[in-house]
């Protein structure tokens, strides 16, 4: 059975429900939901795959989309769109258009958009069985670098501050966080201080990030009793080795 598509819409249509029938039929089970429906923000943080049926509705529903950006931006899910080139323009007022995995541009080609969606279920299947790394900084320019190295082994949620961490393990546990040790307002120590206090998040490791590799800075570091450390100059070959290694480690104390 394929990954399990959140149809957005506003209201049915015959070509709305044809949609759901030749995905089903395609083995792609399917929800559909409505931008304003109370239980949006629930169903996409439940679902991984996206597929809005674009209509008049955009600018009422803009709140909605931005949520849905956030959540795909943050945690690498799939948005696939279908519409005409005017809606698209208006959506892409909202999110950008890089954010878009596919576009089905009306008058559709069922067959089409439906292999097309099979192949975006079976990879998001795939990165589901891939480990999840929680990446915690406050540099936009460092967490888009760094996804884009790991995305492709790995399911890596960013954040920019530790409260978000925190808010987010609070729903979610990943399999490792990388965790900046030093940032504003709550510092990566502070973050690391309410993980362990917590008897359901105090197992998550975490691993820091540190821009310090003096002797003095790295005893401070390793003094908070993380799982290691990791230069935030170390590059991606050095940085995927690092996490290779570590889950090695994990894997063998297992056995």
């Amino acid at each position: 059975m394929g990954a399990e598509i959140l149809i957005i819409s506003k209201g049915t249509t015959f070509m709305v429900d044809a949609i759901a029938k030749n995905l089903t039929q395609a083995g792609l089970e399917t929800t559909l939901i409505e931008p304003d429906d109370k239980q949006f923000k629930n169903k996409v943080d439940e679902h991984n795959v996206f597929l809005v049926y674009l209509g008049d509705y955009i600018v009422d529903a803009a709140d909605s989309f931005v949520y849905l950006k956030d959540s795909c931006n943050e945690h690498g899910k799939s948005l696939n769109i279908i519409g005409d080139k005017s809606e698209l323009d208006e959506l892409t007022k909202v999110l950008p258009e890089s954010l878009i995995d596919n576009i089905f541009f009306r008058p559709l080609d069922i067959k089409k958009m439906v292999s097309k969606m099979e192949e975006v279920g079976e990879e998001s299947n795939k990165n589901e069985k891939k480990k999840s790394i929680l990446l915690v900084d406050d540099d936009p320019t460092f967490l888009k670098t760094v996804k884009d190295w790991l995305s492709e082994k790995y399911r890596v949620t960013i954040v920019s501050s530790g409260m978000q961490a925190i808010t987010y393990i609070a729903k979610n546990v990943p399999d490792l966080i990388l965790l900046d040790y030093e940032m504003p307002i709550t510092s990566g120590p502070q973050v690391l201080e309410m993980i362990r206090s917590d008897s359901t998040t105090a197992s998550i490791p975490v691993i820091f990030l540190t821009g310090k590799d003096d002797k003095e800075s790295v005893t401070k570091v390793l003094a908070l009793k993380p799982q290691g450390y990791i230069l935030k100059s170390a590059g991606k070959e050095k940085l995927l080795l690092q996490l290779e290694e570590y889950f090695a480690r994990l894997k063998a104390s297992k056995s």
